[in-house]
């Protein structure tokens, strides 16, 4: 097993994008850098890198990361190695990935559930979309919808996750405004976040 807190030197965006294009599943951008795209600028430095994908696909990404040496949080707070062909658990969808053993971490993989035509929130079943909104193209690739990127971010609340929902707040449309506050009640009931998305759906009618 190795510990989470191993060394990190992320790869710049472009560079994963490039790798990713190579696959034929779906697959897009998401974290800090979907919400900055979303809102279209930049306002702090990235850790990590994060791909998202549906776990479905696990398979055909795993192969795109044949000469990768893929770890997944299998118990969380630990990494074992993910070889190629491996089925992850249901309750693994983190995954960590470098060049080679010993070097530094470049990027995570973000597995997503799904149902038919349907995206699941892995944290509350009863919060779903259609997958062909749950991602938004952007320059080349697609990204996490800022709706549903936030909506991962609140839970943690953490001094970044909160400089990104309030640089992030003027980027969202009222349909996505509606959809995020609807989510939060239903996976949190009261959450900070809910008088912020009411009180600007409220004036921008």
């Amino acid at each position: 097993m190795t510990h989470v807190e191993d060394s990190w030197e992320p790869v710049p965006l472009t560079e994963a994008v490039r790798l990713f294009r190579e696959s034929a599943a779906p697959w897009w951008v998401g974290g800090g850098y979907a919400v900055e795209l979303a809102a279209g600028r930049s306002w702090r430095e990235h850790a990590d890198v994060d791909i998202g994908l549906l776990r479905r696909d696990q398979h055909a990404i795993r192969r795109v990361l044949s000469g990768w040496d893929c770890h997944v949080a299998d118990p969380p707070g630990t990494l074992r190695p993910w070889p190629v062909g491996e089925t992850l658990p249901v309750d693994a969808h983190d995954v960590w990935v470098r060049e080679h053993a010993g070097g530094p971490w470049r990027f995570q993989l973000m597995l997503d559930e799904s149902d038919g035509d349907e995206w699941v929130y892995r944290r509350d079943g009863r919060i779903r979309r259609p997958l062909d909104s749950l991602t938004v193209a952007d320059d080349g690739f697609r990204r996490l919808a800022l709706d549903v990127q936030l909506l991962y971010k609140a839970r943690g609340r953490r001094a970044k996750d909160e400089a990104d929902f309030a640089e992030a707040l003027p980027a969202l449309t009222a349909v996505q405004r509606c959809w995020l506050n609807e989510a939060l009640a239903i996976e949190h009931g009261a959450h900070p976040w809910r008088a912020w998305l009411d009180d600007r759906s409220t004036r921008n009618g």
